[in-house]
């Protein structure tokens, strides 16, 4: 078990010192009754209204020259983060690993890979984050550990290790039969026979990743402590890896069977008795204590790719007490410009019975960047700043995946041979893998795109590098990333798109999606219209319902740019996927 790190805070306090003296105390006016017991309106948390950013450590900066990103990479680039207008980054993982699953398989979860760098290091991101108001939230993997952590050698040594039942330990069916159906997400059977105690151990994952079982509490305190020690360091919270496949059914019984087969050759079955199972939400109100321990409001970000929005509203708890900010991959993974369908979900969610702060993306790590599943091919730059747009401006926590504010595109492997990630060797050529999402952070048209000196990087840098890169498009004011960070500064300006509620307009439109973020008072609110169509389209759209009596709007940002002083709502013409985003009173 993990020691608890011994942290003593200090204890700031900020106030007025009035000195008691003769005469001083007749300088304060006395308080009147009604106003000494107004309540005062908590402040809201910061990641209500925070930019995350989620960084591929592997992929972002490489300072060392061997070809692999690293923590003092992304620290050279905190100037570069805090200009665009982030918050926060989430890191992928950088603990140590045997890098089967590139770090989701932890060999030990209170250190770093000295291919990333050293505590010192880690601890010095988060110093010069701080300097520059960037909280850095560390990715946590708690549904199994690699197989080369020191918990499973031990588990694995005996039937009777102390250790044993920290792990999901079975007896086949029957010689070469494992215990069950079960399938891992990466292809064939969850079970693993183990000869050295002649049982099979189960992994939803890799078959180098055992899944823990979190039925044990030895388990459980362990993991907690964990996370007491990073949060003890000045992290910002967590991005729980995998947290519905915390618990199995202790049963046994088959998961249900689907037509057809998988990129793998298997059935498809319905992961009905290792996904979501009821526990998971136990866990999720013990680790929200543990994060309320340390100061700051620290943030817990679940991957949480439900099947519904009821679903996913779970996850926030029955009274908040579970996540600050589920995943919400319903939005993420329409893969179409469809108004009505964007307009559904951003329905459902706003309304979330538990009021839950929404937290959109659209890309990471697991996914091909949005443009190779929203574009046309044709139109994908003008696609990019329209979903951009619809992130960054609707009432949501926005998450962005690096690259994406150049507009970075999946750049798949060509063959077999060339593929790092293991799923794309064991499913070519159905399953190309996930490198195609993970290619170096492209920054300028040096060797590499400036991410690194070294002969030879971990995936090659595309060719697309010399269009779309930071240096390339700081230069062009009609670029994807100058169209980010005026979206990013508007988010900061702009009250209503801080506070504001959202509203939905033109329900019936099956082409544009246009809402309205309200301002809380007499202020400006602000008007956002997006053509999810490859035509011109026009719109009519009356504000009065919802206390906006103009009848125009003033421009602040549209794609294509629309260079008249005003747009009459009434007759508001969008470009093929256009953006129109004004300000109304």
């Amino acid at each position: 078990m993990l020691n608890r790190a011994k942290i003593i805070f200090p204890i700031v306090t900020i106030g007025l010192c009035l000195a008691a003296g003769p005469g001083r105390a007749q300088q304060v006016p006395p308080k009147s009754p009604k106003a000494e017991h107004a309540p005062e309106k908590a402040p809201d948390p910061w990641w209500k209204h925070a930019v995350i950013y989620e960084i591929y450590p592997r992929s972002f900066q490489d300072s060392n020259g061997d070809g692999v990103g690293d923590i003092n990479g992304i620290t050279s680039r905190l100037d570069y983060l805090r200009d665009l207008g982030i918050d926060a980054i989430w890191i992928s993982p950088v603990y140590p690993s045997p890098l089967v699953d590139f770090g989701y398989d932890v060999s030990d979860y209170t250190a770093i890979d000295p291919l990333y760098g050293t505590l010192a290091d880690f601890d010095r991101l988060v110093s010069e984050g701080k300097k520059r108001n960037i909280r850095v939230i560390m990715d946590f993997v708690p549904n199994h550990t690699s197989d080369q952590h020191p918990w499973f050698a031990e588990s694995r040594s005996s039937r009777t290790s102390p250790k044993r039942d920290w792990y999901i330990w079975r007896d086949g069916k029957g010689p070469d039969q494992p215990p069950n159906n079960w399938q891992s997400w990466f292809g064939h059977s969850a079970w693993e026979f183990d000869p050295t105690t002649n049982r099979y151990y189960y992994h939803h994952f890799y078959t180098e990743q055992p899944d823990l079982n979190w039925r044990n509490p030895q388990v459980r305190n362990a993991m907690y402590d964990a996370m007491r020690f990073w949060l003890g360091r000045g992290v910002a919270g967590f991005r729980i890896d995998a947290v519905s496949r915390l618990f199995e059914d202790p049963n046994l019984h088959d998961d249900p069977i689907l037509p057809g087969k998988n990129a793998y050759g298997d059935p498809n079955i319905a992961h009905k008795y290792t996904d979501n199972l009821p526990e998971v939400h136990q866990v999720l109100r013990e680790m929200r204590s543990v994060v309320n321990e340390f100061p700051g409001n620290p943030v817990l970000i679940s991957e949480a790719d439900e099947p519904n929005i009821a679903e996913l509203t779970k996850m926030y708890g029955s009274k908040n007490d579970e996540i600050q900010l589920p995943m919400d991959f319903q939005i993420a993974d329409i893969n179409k410009l469809s108004a009505p369908d964007f307009r559904r979900l951003l329905d459902e969610i706003d309304r979330n019975a538990a009021g839950g702060q929404p937290h959109y993306f659209f890309s990471n790590h697991d996914q091909p960047r949005q443009w190779d599943r929203y574009g046309d091919g044709v139109h994908n730059d003008q696609i990019a700043k329209l979903i951009a747009a619809l992130l960054l401006t609707t009432r949501a926590t926005p998450l962005m995946y690096y690259g994406e504010e150049i507009g970075m595109r999946t750049t798949d492997p060509v063959r077999k041979e060339d593929v790092q990630d293991p799923i794309g060797k064991i499913g070519w050529p159905q399953e190309k893998g996930r490198d195609g999402e993970r290619t170096p952070m492209q920054w300028d048209a040096s060797k590499d795109a400036g991410f690194s000196t070294a002969e030879r990087p971990w995936l090659p840098v595309p060719p697309s590098s010399a269009e779309y890169s930071v240096k390339v498009e700081s230069q062009d004011p009609n670029s994807i990333l100058s169209f980010y960070k005026r979206l990013l500064a508007l988010r900061r300006s702009e009250p209503a798109l801080r506070d504001g509620k959202y509203l939905p307009l033109d329900r019936g439109n099956p082409h544009v999606l246009s809402f309205l973020r309200k301002t809380p008072g007499n202020g400006d609110s602000i008007l956002v219209v997006l053509n999810m169509s490859a035509e011109p389209r026009t719109v009519n759209l009356a504000l009065d319902a919802h206390g906006v009596r103009e009848t125009s709007a003033r421009p602040l940002i549209s794609a294509p740019k629309i260079a008249r002083e005003s747009a009459v709502l009434t007759h508001l013409t969008i470009p093929a996927f256009g953006v129109f985003i004004g300000s109304v009173r």
